[in-house]
């Protein structure tokens, strides 16, 4: 294999010509192949055909803008896509972890900002999150999870999961029945620790609650332990 075809691929939908160059040549002289793309319409296209490693996506598109590019390509792609915008506001991350982003990064963001977060999601992706080695599945009551399959079955029926919402989940059935804190979580997701302003765990977590229909006042199957974290409950999925 040559070196170039061990470089991961990235695909860059990004509009404006003067980001979309510099950030292309940043990530290029760290090791990764970028291609970029400048329109939303036609983007969904390339995404699915050529399969890239890794996207990174603006949200303000001609065409077609982000959300609707992370609908319509969700359900033929499952790597990570990692939307950067200038919209930083808590309602489009809030919508774009629900159409199926993997992270979010505000603008401007410094180039090494977005290199780590791209390392960041590469990993994960590879590694299938690493917690629960040698475990392929974890079964609680009508929950099952399939690490090899990396599926989601609840009630005999299959829940489609986006890369980080999985391994969010498996994260915490690996753990059920322990508190995880916020750090924690970061940590092995991400390889960071919780800042104290970043939502996206609390984002994610409601975006499971909703997929596995913990609807409850307070939620019973996956608990917020005030002050502390999160713990998934083995015992109330019958």
């Amino acid at each position: 294999m040559s070196e170039e075809e061990k470089q991961p691929r990235l695909l860059l939908v990004e509009d404006d010509p003067v980001t979309a160059e510099g950030l292309a040549s940043y990530l290029a002289e760290h090791g990764y192949q970028v291609a970029t793309e400048a329109r939303g319409d036609t983007a969904p296209l390339r995404i699915v055909e050529q399969q890239p490693d890794l996207v990174l996506l603006d949200l303000d598109l001609p065409g077609k803008d982000g959300f609707q590019v992370i609908h319509e390509v969700r359900p033929r792609y499952a790597g990570p896509i990692l939307v950067i915008t200038v919209r930083g506001s808590d309602l489009d991350h809030v919508l774009a972890l629900e159409f199926g982003a993997d992270d979010f990064i505000v603008k401007p963001a410094a180039p090494r900002i977005v290199l780590a977060r791209v390392k960041a999601a590469l990993r994960r992706a590879a590694q299938g999150g690493n917690t629960g080695r040698g475990r392929t599945d974890f079964v609680f009551g009508r929950l099952r999870i399939d690490r090899n399959a990396r599926a989601v079955h609840l009630d005999g029926r299959e829940i489609a999961f986006t890369t980080a919402e999985f391994d969010l989940l498996w994260l915490l059935a690996a753990h059920a029945g322990e508190v995880l804190a916020r750090d924690e979580i970061m940590t092995h997701l991400r390889g960071i620790g919780h800042d104290g302003m970043d939502r996206s765990i609390d984002m994610r977590i409601s975006r499971l609650r909703k997929l596995l229909k913990d609807d409850g006042d307070p939620p019973r199957r996956i608990k917020t332990v005030r002050g502390r974290g999160y713990l998934l409950s083995p015992s109330d999925w019958d």
